[in-house]
């Protein structure tokens, strides 16, 4: 085992040195390279060693380089060293974060985090967390504890009687909802389709003025950080009126509400902590190994209610058990690379994180604008929207960039048009990568453009 770690640490030490040089996309010969991997498994065990260098041969050269800086393309940040070195030494230790009984000290690191992040997100102090796979879950966790919060005032338990014939739940959401969002209540058995949409602004925001009249049960899904803008949803308007209606105010704010850390950026997120229950990812901003999300519900109750799960076998102790708030039962110890991140950085090192981001996306608007394209949104956080001319012309060019290797850009749609999508997210991004990879766009959208 020695010998073999030895050789895992110099394989990732010479993956990291490379980081900087290589293309960002993977070449088309690495990725048919992938092709070698599918060999019949064979009769008789391999040493440990040999399936660790066959991994790293074939596997490595076909990755993203999204750990890198010049990654824009999906918000995938890149691990921070200290998480990304704890991750590891997680690995090792491979302990099940499901019950205290299983592992006291991702138990323990889970409330020690807990307690740092309602502070840095300006959350009520006594928020229950949970620590998911991503956002998705996130919002599918805290839109259960908001299931069950609703109907148990109609004198419905939910968890027992299911929702054959139990009282409707109206839930009202923006135009811009997140596909997670819908997905969560698609898996919630409240429906996709059944979801009552409020026209946004240019910006992607929640028209607060044309929020529908809530009467019964209902849930109101706000944005924090809309993936194509940035934009936030107007979340100080919408809990009073929320409130005055008994309604559940739940926040998807995947990336965004990492804003609430930044001096400069802390005003976006005005209202939030007024509603229910939050959904974030720590694998976007936090900038730890994947997978990793965050799911905060204001009442404690409310989310034990909807996640806890009970049997004799299971060894309860007197402390906060894990698996009374997700989903999920046996887990990795995610809260581990959270702490090693949070402890790394620091308050004003995270803060410092998400701050360089945005003026990064700034850098990309500016030099967009100065050479004539048009930046189709208010670059307030990470992200920027830029289009190139008609919408052949723009996919051209988003396809080019991505085959060029010097960055990575994705396309979207943003009311009505073809864009290309940069998002800012990693800790690795220098002041030279936007340098390099902006001169890389320009030049690239240039010779399309001329032929």
């Amino acid at each position: 085992m020695d010998q073999l770690l030895a050789e895992v640490i110099k394989r990732a030490k010479r993956y990291l040195a490379e980081l900087p040089a290589r293309r960002v996309s993977p070449a088309p010969d690495a990725v048919d390279g992938l092709k070698r991997l599918g060999v019949p498994l064979q009769d008789h065990p391999l040493e440990p060693a040999t399936v660790l260098a066959e991994l790293d041969d074939i596997c490595s050269p076909a990755t993203v380089a999204s750990a890198g800086g010049r990654y824009f393309g999906f918000v995938i940040g890149g691990a921070l060293p200290a998480a990304a070195a704890a991750h590891m030494l997680a690995g090792v230790w491979d302990q099940n974060a499901g019950l205290e009984a299983a592992s006291p000290a991702a138990s323990f690191i889970e409330e020690v985090c807990r307690q740092w992040l309602l502070s840095l997100l300006g959350l009520p102090p006594g928020t229950a967390v949970g620590y998911v796979t991503g956002a998705t879950m996130a919002n599918f966790t805290g839109l259960a504890a908001a299931r069950h919060a609703l109907l148990a005032q109609q004198d419905w338990d939910v968890e027992s009687r299911g929702l054959f014939g139990a009282p409707p739940i109206k839930v009202i959401v923006g135009e811009e909802v997140h596909v997670s969002v819908l997905k969560a209540l698609s898996m919630l058995g409240l429906g996709r389709d059944r979801v009552e949409k409020v026209p946004v602004d240019s910006q992607g925001r929640m028209r607060a003025d044309l929020l529908p009249r809530v009467t019964g049960p209902a849930i109101i899904c706000l944005q924090s950080g809309n993936v194509n803008t940035g934009a936030f949803d107007p979340a100080a308007e919408i809990c009073l009126k929320a409130k005055e209606s008994g309604a559940w105010v739940h926040v998807d704010g995947a990336f965004g509400l990492w804003a609430a850390v930044a001096p400069q950026r802390s005003s976006l997120v005005d209202g939030v902590a007024a509603a229910d229950s939050w959904a974030t990812d720590a694998h976007k901003w936090l900038n730890v190994p994947y997978d990793s999300g965050l799911v905060f519900v204001r009442d404690v109750r409310h989310l034990a209610a909807a996640m806890s799960t009970h049997a004799a076998y299971l060894i309860e102790g007197e402390r906060r058990e894990p698996c009374q708030y997700v989903p999920e039962l046996s887990r990795r110890a995610r809260g581990i690379e959270i702490w090693s991140a949070l402890r790394s950085l620091g308050k004003l090192g995270l803060a410092d994180l998400i701050e360089r981001c945005c003026r990064h996306a700034l850098l990309f608007a500016e030099g967009l604008q100065h050479a004539g394209y048009r930046v189709l949104n208010e670059v307030v956080l990470n992200q920027v929207l830029v289009d190139f001319g008609d919408e052949k012309q723009t996919r051209r060019i988003i396809k080019h960039i991505q085959a060029d290797g010097t960055c990575w850009c994705g396309e979207t749609q943003w009311q009505g048009h073809v864009a290309m999508r940069i998002s800012v997210s990693s800790w690795a991004t220098t002041g030279d990568d936007i340098e390099k990879s902006l001169k890389a766009i320009l030049r690239i959208a240039d010779q399309v453009i001329s032929g």
